[in-house]
């Protein structure tokens, strides 16, 4: 399908997702079940998740125990350089600078002025997904925050045509922390990956070692529940 291929990612069209775990076999075991994901060594301990032969994902080794176990939604640009700037005129702050990767990209990491992380990817050999929004890959993101208003202005600024629509429905939404999670819960990006049967995924995640934070709940993109997987990495279940 058209639509699935790297080609369309435009500045601010989320293009990519990796998790930080403390063990990435243990992580390739947990989502190559759930997903039926398979996996190829990239560089160093990071592996590359693909399914049917597309790339969806990476796992990697967190660089420091401390570090938290997160899955980071990276958002497509042309000029890493160029958007960290743009990010820290609007008052956000550059978390880490842009770097290459290898002959794949530069990758950046910064957060939004309520303190939500989320990633830049400038492509270089590798331009992001292989495949989205079909079972078993990245299908939304939504990011939790206090101020929905302040977060429009700030992504709306940035990502003006991938929030609000040129040719492409967008990838990414803003909600309430107070929804669906507890109003201490510092505001972050959420990412969805969609499955066939939301009630099926939720018992593979049980029995993979995996919890459920938040049951299932009716959304306007679907219905979603939210999980951690084996090693406390936080993501969403998507049915639509």
């Amino acid at each position: 399908m058209a639509e699935n291929r790297a080609s369309v990612y435009g500045e601010g069209v989320p293009c990519w997702v990796d998790a930080q775990l403390s063990d990435v076999e243990a992580g390739k075991r947990f989502y190559g079940e759930l997903f039926g994901w398979t996996f190829e060594a990239l560089f160093g301990s990071t592996v590359l998740a693909r399914l049917g032969g597309e790339p969806v994902a990476t796992l990697a080794q967190k660089a420091d125990g401390r570090l938290p176990t997160v899955w980071t939604v990276y958002f497509a640009t042309p000029d890493a350089e160029a958007l960290t700037r743009r990010i820290t005129a609007a008052g956000g702050q550059v978390v880490m600078a842009p770097t290459p990767v290898e002959d794949l990209g530069t990758a950046a990491l910064a957060a939004d002025p309520g303190g939500a992380v989320f990633g830049l990817w400038q492509p270089g050999s590798h331009q992001g997904f292989g495949r989205r929004h079909v079972p078993g890959t990245f299908v939304w993101a939504e990011l939790y925050t206090r101020d929905t208003a302040a977060a429009n202005a700030f992504y709306g600024g940035l990502f003006h045509d991938a929030l609000f629509g040129t040719d492409t429905e967008p990838d990414f939404g803003r909600a309430e922390v107070s929804e669906v999670f507890p109003a201490e819960m510092p505001p972050h990006f959420l990412t969805h990956f969609r499955v066939a049967d939301l009630d099926d995924a939720l018992g593979a995640v049980q029995r993979l070692g995996g919890r459920i934070q938040a049951p299932p709940f009716e959304t306007s993109y679907g219905r979603v529940a939210v999980v951690t997987d084996n090693q406390g990495a936080s993501f969403a279940l998507l049915q639509r």
